[in-house]
């Protein structure tokens, strides 16, 4: 995977190589070369302790592209199966395959939600290069079927992948309430993301608002960075709900921040990909507000393990908040919902388990 930096992708790719190495496979991450901080390190802490590095230039590099076509086409002797994740590792590992008398199945994983274009090359490499795709979501994989570069039987959704080891309910963390802003007699609602528009910080300001203006008992924390941030920070001093708002930025340990929210919202504006940090909540026992979209749709139930809010609407939002708040037992009921579904269906093992039961009709059929 060629990620320049800890995104979605790299912690999937990374969550999976170490998950099918629990079960018992020979497992190596390819990374870019040059991110040995920013993604490398990263994905050896979550468990991907076999790293190898590749170019991976942007664009067509001939040089870079040869020189990483030829060292997948010597990795290929010893490999069974090669799994890609972006446009540039895909086409080298196609090619790679093309020139190979060891050819192997490709499977790629798309993680974003944004149609791909059905041209000649596309055709080529979905038809005649890859062996199976799969997606974050189903609306992904529904995006592949009416681009008609894959047959029904080559694509398939497989949403989570979270660490419910690490994620795992337990004690709250005193000082990270206190970090976080919390007072004693206070619900804490947090929110953790990059502020970015489309990330739903702006709905979640106006929902305080409404309760500040109450005089509720209620805590709200943003836990995270972006280049949204000042336009955040403008708003809630504008708005008037600093007193109750903590903009805490990164916090190492993000599993005990989880562990510390009373509430967790995840609310973007729009479908957010994979929307890792829903499962993590799921993980953490956390009872969720979401927005309706994305995946949240396809795996999460109004009333069962969270609750359900249309995207953008401050005043749902603020009602669902509202309603929590007031009912420990239903935060105790989603919360405990939440940790059985995502063990069940969406943690980094079932994903891998899936992954294995693929990967093996695809080594056998070949």
């Amino acid at each position: 995977m060629s990620c320049r930096g800890w995104s979605s992708d790299a912690y999937w790719a990374a969550r999976v190589t170490s998950e099918l190495l629990r079960l018992g496979h020979d497992a190596t991450l390819g990374c870019r070369k040059g991110t040995e901080a920013r993604v490398i390190e990263r994905a050896r802490r979550e468990g991907a302790q076999r790293t190898v590095t590749f170019r991976f230039a942007s664009g067509v590099e001939p040089a870079g592209d040869v020189a990483d076509v030829r060292r997948l086409l010597r990795l290929l002797r010893d490999t069974d199966v090669v799994h890609v994740h972006r446009g540039k590792e895909h086409w080298l590992a196609a090619i790679a395959n093309r020139l190979s008398v060891t050819p192997r199945p490709i499977v790629r994983t798309r993680h974003i939600v944004q149609p791909v274009r059905p041209h000649a090359a596309n055709r080529w490499l979905y038809r005649r290069g890859t062996n199976l795709v799969v997606t974050v979501t189903e609306a992904i994989r529904r995006q592949y079927l009416a681009s008609g570069l894959v047959r029904a039987d080559a694509v398939v959704a497989l949403p989570g992948g979270a660490d419910v080891e690490h994620y795992r309910p337990r004690r709250v963390d005193d000082g990270t309430r206190v970090h976080l802003g919390v007072q004693a007699g206070e619900t804490l609602v947090g929110m953790v993301g990059g502020f970015r528009v489309m990330k739903g910080h702006a709905v979640v300001v106006d929902a305080a608002a409404r309760f500040a203006s109450a005089g509720t008992p209620v805590r709200f924390a943003f836990i995270g960075r972006g280049t949204g941030e000042p336009a955040i920070r403008e708003s809630i001093e504008q708005t008037g709900v600093g007193k109750i708002v903590t903009v805490a930025g990164f916090i190492d340990d993000l599993a005990a921040a989880m562990s510390a929210l009373d509430i967790a919202l995840y609310v973007p504006l729009e479908s957010d990909g994979m929307s890792r940090v829903v499962f993590e909540y799921l993980a953490a026992g956390r009872p969720i507000i979401a927005s309706r979209v994305g995946v949240v749709a396809e795996v999460l139930e109004d009333g069962v393990n969270a609750l359900l809010v249309p995207a953008g609407d401050a005043p749902a939002l603020a009602k669902a908040i509202g309603r929590l708040v007031g009912d420990p037992a239903l935060r105790a009921r989603l919360g405990a919902a939440g940790r059985g579904l995502v063990e069940a269906r969406y943690s980094g093992a079932q994903v891998a388990a899936a992954l294995q039961r693929h990967y093996a009709r695809l080594v056998g059929a070949a």
